[in-house]
């Protein structure tokens, strides 16, 4: 399986290079000036899990490699960008290139840095209106080339013409593709279209310190103007300074300052856990004397698949799958007394992981 990767996207001057700073502890050009960022920076984060952490403890191991996500900070658009204004189709090309969107906010105050949007909720339609009407272009180019094909009954055409259509009715009204596309056939029929509003979206409501942790009445707001036509999509509060203030900060000392001001984790954490889970991925561990592993799987994958993740060989070459629960393996703390009280299940190939699986394969090899 390919990395996966989300986009940071929004207006200029909304915080994205800082948060990406902060994410990746790589220092971007971060001036305040709209298009400070022309060539998208890209960047690969581990996954905070603190199960990893505990196996690490429980088994004695060299090393410890938790999972990962990659994260692209695209330049700022603006309106107009579908038509190309301010380099408008070079970044939404960057978009085309991701898997899911983290589209970053401005809700806090700072005379200094010049905005370039209004408010919350208009910045976000700013940039929804501008995806919806860069895919809308995409769609008609499609429509209008399958109509024909459909008139002389060409291929699979009068059986796509429907889905299209539907697509350029609810464009054009800025309902993004995601709300349009009503299953994975429909998904997988337009796939080469690459159309931006069909990739799922977080929002990131970047905040002033104060307002920490939930982020004031900003977000209240944002977070009722998304969910009433996004219900599922998760929005996020969080201060991209204070993250990468944070982020420089040795890890003993990140946790006392956090401890202090009454903050469980850093706000990057819960940004990367919700990403990971945006892309449709999920977690499964291996461990042996050498190191303890997490490793990257999509939600739904079989034992096999899994296997494939460890060795591209093992896929072909599974037998079955020795498997127990992260909780099951915490509460009897050792493999032995996993497989003394009977806790190892051995899957065969139609077995699909969970979240937080242990397995050991077994294969021909």
């Amino acid at each position: 399986m390919a990395n996966l990767s989300i986009g940071i996207v929004g207006l200029p001057n909304v915080g994205k290079s800082t948060l990406f700073e902060a994410l990746t502890a790589v220092s971007v050009p971060a001036e305040n000036y709209p298009f400070c960022t022309i060539d998208p920076n890209v960047g690969v984060v581990e996954v905070p899990d603190p199960r990893l952490d505990r196996l690490a403890e429980l088994v004695p191991a060299n090393e410890k490699k938790p999972a990962v996500v990659e994260f692209v900070d695209i330049a700022g658009l603006v309106e107009g960008a579908s038509r190309g204004e301010g380099l408008g189709n070079k970044f939404l090309s960057n978009i085309r290139e991701v898997d899911a969107i983290a589209h970053v906010v401005r809700c806090f105050s700072d005379d200094s840095v010049a905005r370039v949007g209004s408010d919350p909720v208009g910045d976000v339609e700013v940039i929804e209106t501008e995806l919806a009407m860069a895919d809308l272009e995409t769609v008609d180019d499609r429509l209008e080339r399958v109509k024909k094909k459909a008139a002389h009954d060409v291929g699979d055409a009068r059986e796509l013409l429907p889905l299209l259509e539907r697509l350029h009715e609810g464009l054009s009204r800025g309902t993004p593709a995601r709300r349009l596309v009503e299953d994975r056939e429909e998904r997988e029929a337009v796939r080469d279209l690459h159309l931006l509003t069909l990739k799922p979206v977080m929002y990131v409501a970047n905040v002033d310190e104060n307002d920490l942790p939930e982020g004031g009445e900003q977000v209240e707001e944002l977070r009722r103007a998304v969910h009433g036509h996004d219900p599922d999509a998760p929005v996020l509060a969080l201060c991209a300074e204070f993250e990468a203030e944070v982020s420089r900060l040795e890890p003993g000392e990140r946790s006392e300052y956090l401890e202090m001001l009454g903050l469980e984790e850093r706000g990057l954490d819960r940004f990367i856990r919700t990403g990971f889970r945006l892309l449709g991925l999920q977690t499964f561990f291996t461990f042996n004397e050498d190191e303890v592993r997490a490793w990257t799987v999509r939600i739904g994958a079989s034992a096999p698949e899994a296997a494939g993740r460890v060795h591209t060989d093992f896929e072909d070459e599974f037998i079955r799958a020795e498997t127990i629960s992260f909780e099951e393996f915490e509460e009897v703390g050792s493999m032995k007394e996993a497989r003394d009280e009977g806790r190892i299940r051995s899957e065969g190939k139609d077995y699909v992981v969970e979240d937080g699986d242990i397995l050991l394969f077994r294969t021909s090899a």
